[in-house]
């Protein structure tokens, strides 16, 4: 009896998250490469030490605008880079008048480096789309294009998608594939196009794209200054205003690798974790339905199957191979959908497992006062921009 109710518990808790998945799949598309003229686009590009990335990244950003004819600006900022950033950036600009190097001034208190880059490229721009991409970030042929034109349809203030993710290593392969999971798993799209309450905000700090009027009237990312989690922080920023975010998926819109190796997975992870999943408020019941959804549901089968023959009732298979069938069916989808690697798809209960080790790291972390860490650069956990809701 008892092995049966946990079996009903785990259905239940896999079923959830795998019917939205299927739901949000329906609605997260695509965009089309428009038929219609399009604004001029500035690609704004913040760049901190990116000598193996920046240059790819100015180049592709081109290259997908000349496939479709889009006019565009791409304006990359050094963000006091000790490597040959801005080298790179100036060799393109002296042979193309389309791309143009910033140097950023010194970063105030209280601002993370990126929110405070990316204002002043906000503040650089010249044409009314703004388009943020990190320095990794590569657009494909048509894809801003389509980005700039999901924007124009969609009639929201901001739009943003999760670029096809590019993975190596196993600590990459493992848990970059879960963007994807989380995000259609637990957030209802519906709802969201619907709502513009601030806690259906959601976006991929890798690549947003905004009106700017309605970045200005949102107080751009002068509105999230602390935070190192603007996938979450600026979507709400904009909601706060009024205005309406809106995601599309970017499989085909661009590609970008995020993390080069283990140590560059945990610690990327990590630094934003307190503000997602991590938050006091939010990892236990997070933590609850994740391994009762998909954690216990294998081991319940194999108990089922393998087990003492009386633990074999009809109801306790059942459930337990639909629990099982539940959590493994998204993550089996999106290997096709979004070009992601089988083995993590196969391992998705270990995923999972330190997936939540990492968001408990995290929020160690901060409650000891501990500083996170990216680009040379170290911030308060204590002081982060935890946005309200």
């Amino acid at each position: 009896m008892i092995l049966t109710i946990m079996a009903a518990v785990a259905a239940l808790c896999s079923l959830i998250p795998a019917q939205l998945f299927f739901r949000n799949l329906r609605r997260y598309r695509t965009p089309p490469i428009p038929s219609a003229p399009l604004p001029a686009v500035s690609v704004l590009i913040p760049a901190r030490n990116e000598e193996g990335a920046i240059g790819g990244a100015v180049v592709a950003a081109l290259e997908s605008a000349e496939a479709t004819g889009l006019e565009i600006e791409v304006v990359v900022l050094d963000d006091g880079s000790t490597d040959r950033t801005a080298v790179i950036v100036a060799q393109i600009a002296a042979r193309d008048p389309r791309v143009r190097l910033a140097l950023a001034p010194a970063l105030p208190a209280g601002w993370c480096g990126k929110q405070h880059a990316c204002a002043v490229l906000a503040g650089l721009a010249r044409f009314p789309v703004l388009v943020f991409q990190d320095a990794d970030v590569r657009f494909l042929p048509g894809g801003l294009a389509r980005a700039a034109g999901f924007l124009q349809t969609s009639g929201a203030g901001l739009v943003s998608g999760v670029p096809r993710q590019e993975t190596v290593t196993f600590l990459e392969r493992l848990l970059i594939p879960l963007i994807q999971f989380v995000l259609l798993g637990f957030l209802p799209m519906g709802w969201m196009r619907r709502s513009r309450h601030p806690s259906y905000g959601a976006g991929c700090g890798q690549l947003f794209v905004a009106r700017r009027d309605a970045y200005e009237q949102a107080g751009g990312h002068a509105a999230i200054p602390g935070s190192l989690h603007d996938g979450l922080d600026l979507p709400r920023a904009f909601r706060r205003a009024g205005l309406g975010t809106d995601l599309f998926d970017a499989t085909a819109v661009a590609c970008c690798r995020m993390y080069h190796g283990a140590g560059e997975v945990w610690r990327g992870l990590a630094k934003n974790a307190v503000a997602g999943v991590a938050a006091p408020g939010k990892i236990v019941p997070v933590t609850v339905l994740l391994l009762a959804g998909q954690v216990l549901p294998p081991l319940l089968l194999v108990v089922a199957l393998a087990g003492n023959p009386g633990f074999r009732s009809p109801a306790f298979l059942f459930l337990s191979a639909l629990a099982t069938a539940a959590a493994w069916l998204p993550r089996l989808a999106a290997v096709r959908r979004f070009r992601q690697p089988l083995d993590s798809a196969l391992l998705h209960p270990l995923g999972i497992l330190v997936f939540l080790a990492l968001q408990f790291h995290a929020l160690g972390r901060h409650l000891l006062g501990l500083p996170a860490g990216w680009k040379d650069r170290t911030y308060s956990t204590k002081k982060l921009s935890l946005t309200p809701p």
